[in-house]
Parts: structure tokens; sequence; C-alpha cells
């Protein structure tokens, strides 16, 4: 499995400007990578190069397909080849909770998977005449299964995380790494809309540091924290009456086992 080095290229995050795709370019620049940032906030952009001399600002809106294409192009004429990308880009929309809405679900599904193959397409390229690279998808821990209130967020997540694993099959021979990033409650701008306890939730920074801990280890997923993961996963094997059961507890935030 190759792993990308600072030596090879460039790090592209998209989502970048705050929440784990800020925290996750930083942490990348203090590990000595160039990283190019992109999100549709330059002001946030903006604050975000001021902190490292080695993340430069792309600004863009990962729906735009053309601007994605024409933005990978740019990154790699001004700073060499990406080596490693962490496609992050993605929303949360609260409101999904209250009443199913099309709005809001068909908005979600264009920005978290339609954003993310707006990206892949010219990344795969690139990398595929290079011989090698490193992609990282950042899905969710809700994509494993059903959570109540959750049928926008949770079924795009799902998509990204069998988009990942197909993809992985497809391009490991290229030399091609392919990683899934699948995250539980972080400290965010998208998480502070939640009114409701969020069991296990992490730091930013601390999340980063596993995530870029990921990078560098290989492996296909990288899931944290590993309590609230490996429940979702056990959980995800019962027969459908008790998987029900055990999600309305969730969704009734009774405890997690030994928490």
């Amino acid at each position: 499995m190759y792993r990308a080095h600072p030596k090879d290229g460039i790090a592209w995050i998209t989502g970048a400007s705050s929440g784990i795709g800020r925290a996750v370019a930083l942490e990348l620049s203090r590990r000595g990578y160039t990283v190019a940032a992109t999100a549709r906030r330059q002001t946030e952009l903006d604050a975000l190069t001021a902190e490292s001399p080695n993340i430069f600002p792309f600004p863009g809106d990962v729906t735009d397909r053309p601007a994605m294409a024409g933005l990978a192009d740019a990154i790699e004429a001004e700073h060499g080849p990406i080596a490693l990308a962490f496609l992050n880009a993605g929303v949360y929309f609260a409101d999904e909770a209250n009443q199913f809405s099309s709005d809001i679900i068909w908005h979600t599904f264009e920005i978290n998977v339609g954003g993310t193959v707006n990206c892949l397409d010219p990344v795969l390229a690139a990398m595929k005449r290079y011989g090698r690279g490193q992609i990282a998808i950042n899905a969710s821990i809700a994509g494993f299964g059903g959570i109540e209130g959750s049928a926008g967020y949770g079924s795009t997540k799902a998509a990204l995380i069998y988009m990942a694993e197909a993809l992985k099959l497809t391009y490991e021979q290229a030399g091609i790494t392919l990683q899934i990033v699948n995250p539980g409650f972080v400290h965010s701008d998208m998480t502070a809309q939640n009114n409701f306890k969020m069991p296990l939730i992490m730091d930013a920074g601390r999340a980063a540091k596993i995530i870029c801990d990921g990078f560098a280890k290989g492996g296909f997923e990288i899931t944290f924290p590993r309590r609230l993961a490996y429940f979702f996963k056990a959980v995800c094997l019962l027969p459908y009456p008790l998987y029900f059961r055990q999600m309305r507890r969730f969704a009734k935030r009774e405890p997690l086992p030994d928490e």
C-alpha cells in the first residue's frame, strides 16, 4: 500500500475552512506537507493560510464540476503533483430531523456525494498517470446504519463508504491507496447545531492527529472514537428487530456500554 510523503507532492484538502478539514490542514503542514486548501469561504481560508506558510488557498465550490477539474490542474501547475487528497467537504442540516424534505436531502447529496465525485474525477486521473497516490474520503460513523432523523446525512455517508470500498478494489493495482475516514462526533460548526448529548465528542485537533496518523500508517479505514465505532459496527450485525431496538435506545441518548 502506497503511503504519501511530503517529498512526493502536495496535499489537497477540501472543506478546509473549519472543523476537521481545517485541523487536518494545520496538522499536515506541521508534518512537512505543502497543503492546498479548498473551501467556498475566502475569509476563513485567508485566516487558515495566515497560520502556516505551507498552506495555500485555492477557493472553490465542490459542486462545480468544471471548476474542480480546473482547480486540480491549477494546484499541480503551481505546486507539483497531488500526492495526498483528503476529500472532506460536506454539510449536515439539523432541520432534516424535523421533517422529510426533498430539498434538504438533494442538497446534502449534491455536496457530500456530488462534491466528492467532482474532486475524485481529476485526482484519480492524475494519480493513475503518475502510478501512485493516496486518497482519503471523509464519511462518518453515521453511514454504518440507519439513525433516526438522519435520512439525508447518513445515507450520503453510507454512499461514500461504499464508493471508497469499490474504488479501493478498482485502483489498488494502479498504485493508488484509497481510505475512508469514519469519525464520530467532533466539535465543529456542524455539530454545534445539535441540541442533544453527543457521546464521546472529540476536539478537532485531536481528531486531526488520529486522521493524519492513519494517513501515515495506511490501512483502509480510519475510525474513531473506537468505542463508539465498534458499538455501531456490532449493532449493525444484529437482526433487524434487535437493530431497531438498539437504535431506538440510542435515539433516546441512553448511555453507551461503559460510558
